[in-house]
Order: structure tokens, then sequence, then C-alpha cells
């Protein structure tokens, strides 16, 4: 509310700021000013609240950069975070450097260039050596900028280390469905033919190395660990967001993606870092994918890697819950499922 108020009178201070002045141009109008004498008066007063309004913008920038910096971040958990924060801190320092050289130049300009009776402007057409200072120099920095981010990016949507956890994520309207592989280390194949109200994921739990896979109501990973999230759609775009990972990547129909990284932090160190005791590690859509957006979350637990071991091997596969599925199927169309049977095997042949 108080961000509201300070709001409405900033606005308030504009609007009764802009009409004083232009009262004050109306009235210099009307007197003529055949000597130009109230002119000058009045420019010179623009021209030092220019520089007036310099400094006060510089202070109230990094004084409330300071000030509020805590409530605008959130602690880093993960080793490609560091790399993704690092980038991100390089790239505001050089875009605010450039923001307030130029507008110091351009408010300075504004000052000592002000309108003077006696003073003509000069004609300075084009200067060689300027463009190419101000062409090249922003060029080679911007360069910087996109390679590191290219190279960080890259290298997190590349392979994944061979000792890599893998975690299929899917998301449909409107939450997240996971997927881990059993004991063989291999999740079976999967096809959106076989999607059904028992078998939402549509894997193919004929395929040998799905008959393992369990699907958890929570996802677990291990801290200090390489974890590969596998990543799909079922229906409409979505996007997978941890932001105390600084992970992000879309998941979209018929185009499976991937994101590999290393969490540093397990939810417990993280609870005690932050002073919540309730704080979960959140995994959310970050695109509008319709009306029950908002609700699209789930929670990621980040666990010792002794603990996550436990975790994991309590677990129990699908089919053991569900034994009465694949006799289901075979029931219900013999010579469908064996058609999909086959798409799935060309299709790993192909890969």
């Amino acid at each position: 509310m108080l961000n509201f108020v300070i709001l409405v009178s900033v606005i308030l201070i504009g609007a009764i700021l802009v009409t004083i002045f232009r009262a004050h141009t109306l009235v210099q109008v009307v007197r003529g000013n055949k000597d130009g004498e109230s002119l000058g008066k009045s420019n010179k007063i623009n021209a030092a609240l220019f520089l007036v309004f310099l400094v006060l913008g510089i202070v109230l920038f990094f004084g409330y950069s300071y000030t509020q910096f805590d409530r605008y971040t959130v602690p880093v958990a993960s080793e490609h975070g560091e790399v993704t924060f690092q980038i991100f801190w390089w790239t505001t320092g050089v875009t605010v450097a450039a923001f307030i050289l130029t507008h110091i130049l351009l408010f300075w300009f504004a000052y000592r260039y002000q309108y003077k009776s006696d003073s003509t402007a000069n004609f300075y057409p084009h200067n060689d050596k300027l463009e190419l200072i101000w062409t090249v120099i922003p060029a080679f920095v911007l360069a910087l900028l996109i390679f590191s981010g290219f190279r960080a990016w890259d290298k997190i949507t590349d392979q994944a280390p061979d000792n890599a956890e893998v975690v299929e994520i899917m998301g449909y309207q409107y939450a997240w469905a996971s997927r881990y592989p059993g004991p063989d280390g291999k999740l079976g194949p999967y096809d959106y033919k076989l999607i059904d109200f028992e078998n939402q994921m549509g894997v193919d739990f004929t395929n040998q190395f799905a008959k393992d896979d369990f699907i958890p109501r929570e996802i677990h990973i291990p801290k200090g660990k390489p974890v590969l999230f596998k990543i799909r759609a079922r229906d409409v775009i979505h996007s997978v967001y941890v932001p105390h990972f600084r992970l992000q990547m879309n998941a979209v129909p018929g185009l499976p993606t991937q994101f590999w990284f290393v969490p540093t932090k397990t939810t417990a160190e993280m609870a005690e870092e932050t002073g919540n005791p309730d704080f979960t590690y959140e995994l959310v859509c970050n695109k509008i994918c319709g009306k029950g957006h908002f609700a699209m979350r789930s929670t990621i637990v980040v666990d010792e890697p002794a603990d996550y071991e436990v975790w994991k091997a309590s677990q129990k596969s699908w089919l053991s819950k569900n034994p009465e599925y694949l006799s289901k199927i075979e029931a219900k169309s013999p010579v469908e499922t064996v058609a999909v049977k086959e798409e799935i095997e060309e299709a790993e042949a192909s890969l």
C-alpha cells in the first residue's frame, strides 16, 4: 500500500511540475521576450534542474538498489546457478555503467549547451574516429557477454555426465508428473497413443526398461551429484522453472528437451539459510498455459546422497502398484498394442 501511495504522489508531483512549466512558458510567450532576457533566465533554471535531476536519480537508484537488494534476489542452490548469476551481474554491471555514462553526457550537454542569445551552434556532421569507437567497443563487449552465456547454455543442454541421476518431468494442464528409472538405470519409452486415465505419462510398460520405472508423488534429487531433467509436455507449451537452481527450460509437445545441473544445498540447509522452516524448492510453470496456470506447481526435495538412496530404494515400480494394467491393455486391443510397440522400437532404432 505504501508503495502505491508513493507512486501516486510521484505522478501527482510530476503533473504539477509539468503544469507549472507550461503556464510559465505561456506567460513568457504573452510577454513577448523581445530581448530574450526572460527566456535566458528560464533556460538557466531548466539547465540547472537537469543536473539536479541527474544527481538525485543516480543517488536514488543506487540507494534503493542497495537497501532493497535482498528482496529481489533468492539464494543460489546449484553449480549452474552460480555461473548464471555471475553472467547476470556482469551483464547488469556493463549495462548500468553504459546507461549512467550516456545519461551523464546527455544531461551535461543539456546544461553546457543551453540557449544563449550571443552563442551560435557549431555544425558537426561526422567524425570517423568517434563512430569507430562507439561501434567497435560496444560490439566487443556484447560479443563477450553473448559468448559467455552461450558457453554456459551449451554445457547444461549438452550430454549429461554418465553418473547423472535421470528424472523425466512431464507438464500437462495443470500439473507436473515425474518418472524415475528403476534398478536397471534406464527409462522405458513412451508414446502419446498410450496415454489414458491410468497411464497419464503414456509409458510403454510392455518394454523391459519401463517395467521397473516408478512415478512418485514428489520429486527428490541428491545434493552434490549431477541431475538430468528430461522434459516434455503432454498438451501445450509449459516451462520448467526452479528459481533457486536458476533453472528454466521449455516443455514442448512433441519436442523433448533436457537440462542438467548439480544441486549444492539440501532443502534443510536452505531452510536454515533463509530462516524459513517451511522452505521448499518449487517447480513452477513459467509459461501462461491456460486458466489454471497459476496453480501449476510442484515440490522438489534435495536430499543428502545417503538419504536420497534410502528414499529411492523405498519406491515401488508403477507396475507393482498397478499389476492389472498390462492385462487390461492387452485384452483391450492386442493388435493396437503390437502396432504401438513396433512404432516405439522403430523410433528407438533410429536414435
